[in-house]
């Protein structure tokens, strides 16, 4: 019972992950479109599949029954490199595009090799992500066996009827290639033709999505607008801006809480262009070693809207690790309403930490002091002008 509950949730989530953007019709014109591609819902618990198009379900041999509602791991196999699909998961974590060769399995089992090409698809509104696309080219290849050539046109892991010639057939079946024929070992790298086909889809479908969402007064677009999260935060750039330390402000009236505000400290630790951190939950700075209690000990006293201080490991840009000492405090306006939550780090064993008179601790209350005044100034300002 519990389970049949469960899926109905699931279908109804699945639904309205596209009524709820999108107009009705935007289901007809991507049906229409000829390349190979799925939509995901990152929001929807297991990142499931909403949408996938003719090309996809020719490609893969599923029906659209079998694929709604799963995840992309469905389509992996034994020889499905584990590095890939970590670069994608990575991705999907930061909120970011990628382009990755590899290697997916049909439903009969046969192996193929696709260009996966995915982009996050996002709200104009508040900047959150609606929707990943993923479009997927088969890279079509010169298949070789004992220094013979045998077809340009021999797409890897699968064979045309003209050249599955009994001879050739005999060749194939070799110790070292897989069950259907063909060597699945050795990369297969994408060419300037499927790189090209690859941003063409994602243009191109990204142009139905934000034509429809256009219909729903919900829209949607290829890139984060900055210019949302910003918002009343504006006037406040200057003041900010003069703290050196390193620092973030996030919203928690919008979804996931993102990032409003960066110092260029901020910026200059991670090693994060501004304009790849605002809009951003902070999530994007934790890894596969970051200690989850940490972060429940974070989440609780955001919803109990009380300062902590913990020693959190988190990861840069380049991927490198450093341990945070991070300070995080509810700042509140003129009337006492939470308006912002800082977070200030302080790397742990850095240069700075050896200042006189710069304790790790003095330097977090030092900057939260200072935005809170920004901040109260800023409101009572603007009542001042109110009044």
């Amino acid at each position: 019972m519990d389970s049949q509950l469960g899926l109905t949730n699931l279908n109804f989530l699945i639904e309205q992950s596209f009524n709820n953007r999108y107009s009705n019709w935007v289901l007809e014109p991507l049906n229409e479109l000829p390349d190979s591609f799925t939509i995901t819902d990152p929001s929807i618990s297991g990142h499931p599949i909403v949408f996938a198009s003719k090309g996809f379900l020719k490609l893969s041999g599923y029906s659209m029954d079998e694929i709604i509602g799963q995840n992309g791991r469905i389509f992996q196999g034994p020889q499905t490199d584990r590095r890939t699909i970590m670069a994608i998961r990575e991705a999907v974590r930061e909120e970011r595009a990628v382009q990755v060769n590899l290697l997916n399995y049909r439903k009969d089992g046969t192996p193929f090799w696709i260009l996966f090409h995915m982009s996050p698809v996002f709200s104009k509104d508040d900047g959150r992500v609606i929707h990943f696309v993923a479009v997927q080219v088969p890279i079509s290849r010169k298949i070789k066996t004992n220094g013979d050539s045998l077809s340009d046109d021999v797409m890897f892991g699968s064979c045309r009827k003209e050249v599955c010639l009994d001879s050739m057939m005999n060749r194939l079946l070799c110790s070292d290639f897989d069950s259907k024929g063909f060597n699945i070992e050795e990369q297969c790298e994408a060419g300037d033709f499927e790189k090209r086909r690859a941003a063409n889809g994602i243009s191109n479908i990204l142009s139905v999505l934000t034509h429809y969402s256009e219909l729903t007064g919900k829209l949607v677009c290829g890139k984060r607008c900055n210019a949302v999260v910003l918002g009343s935060l504006g006037r406040l750039n200057i003041s900010l801006g003069r703290i050196k330390q390193s620092f973030v402000l996030t919203d928690p009236h919008l979804p996931d809480m993102p990032i409003v505000f960066a110092s260029d400290s901020f910026l200059k630790l991670t090693g994060y262009e501004r304009h790849e951190v605002l809009g951003r939950s902070c999530s994007f700075l934790y890894g596969d070693d970051t200690d989850p209690a940490t972060l429940y000990l974070i989440n609780e006293s955001i919803q109990l809207e009380q300062p902590c201080t913990v020693r959190i490991l988190s990861y840069r840009k380049d991927k490198s690790s450093f341990w945070n000492l991070l300070h995080i405090s509810p700042v509140r306006n003129a009337s006492g309403k939470i308006a912002y939550f800082i977070g200030v780090q302080v790397e742990d064993g850095g240069k700075n930490q050896d200042r006189p008179g710069m304790s790790p601790e003095k330097r977090h209350l030092s900057v939260v002091g200072a935005v809170k005044v920004a901040i109260r100034g800023l409101s009572l300002g603007a009542c001042s002008s109110n009044s």
